[in-house]
């Protein structure tokens, strides 16, 4: 792994727990080139330096287009839908947590979740995002956060009600240009050489023991695997159920 240094005006506590995790240094002056994190008052954001200038990424479920879909969990149909109709609580293990996004809809909507997270800087992230909005957001008690494969650490969770997996879209071969959250999730991914974060993870899955898988693809994506049961279309997105 590359790891990237951590900007820090002040060797704090946190500080010295983010750097030991990434086995990384900490120093006070922004480099001018590569990746960096950055954690001040406003917490922990991944920084890349590009071809189209400096590009920053903070996970933040308050506000911003998070904030937004929290507020209006009513609107997620097709998500409800991949669910189930169920009054029940559900436990659902999220192999692929990336940012949270569809996770926290989940827990909104009052279910559990085990939320594994491969790359340990999009854990740090989004670990850091949930410290900021613990008090704001109640539910995230129900979240359990994970850091490692999460093929392997899902064979010590039993079997969960249902295996949720939203792996990064392929590349766009029409387009040249990397833009948004996106382009710096994968920024980060390339930094620790992850290469699982595809098919084989559903295939990993799917060879394992479970009640149900959702598996979230771009619409128009060829199938993953033919033994599907039923899908879940949207305008963009869709999901794919094995059960």
């Amino acid at each position: 792994m590359d790891c990237p240094v951590l900007v820090c005006d002040e060797n704090s506590t946190e500080a010295g727990t983010i750097s030991k995790f990434l086995n990384s240094f900490i120093i006070k002056n922004t480099p001018k080139k590569n990746s960096y994190l950055h954690l001040n008052e406003n917490g922990l954001s991944f920084n890349s330096h590009t071809s189209e200038g400096k590009r920053e990424l903070r996970v933040d479920f308050l506000k911003g287009p998070m904030g937004w879909r929290l507020k209006r969990p009513e609107h997620e149909k097709q998500l409800k839908k991949a669910i189930g109709k169920t009054s029940d609580s559900l436990t659902i293990f999220d192999g692929t947590a990336g940012m949270l996004g569809d996770s926290m809809i989940f827990l909104s909507l009052g279910h559990k979740v085990i939320a594994c997270e491969q790359s340990k800087i999009i854990y740090l992230l989004i670990k850091d995002a949930c410290k900021r909005a613990e008090n704001e957001l109640p539910f995230l008690k129900n979240l359990k956060l994970v850091h490692g494969n999460s093929a392997e650490i899902y064979k010590s969770h039993g079997t969960p009600d249902l295996v949720y997996l939203d792996p990064l879209y392929p590349e766009n071969s029409k387009s040249s240009k990397r833009s948004g959250d996106v382009a710096l999730l994968r920024t980060a991914i390339e930094l620790e050489s992850i290469t699982d974060i595809g098919d084989e993870i559903f295939h990993e899955f799917r060879a394992s023991e479970h009640k149900k898988i959702i598996l979230k693809r771009p619409i128009k994506a060829p199938l993953i695997c033919n033994k599907i049961n039923y899908q879940i279309k949207g305008k963009s997105t869709r999901f794919d159920i094995y059960i």
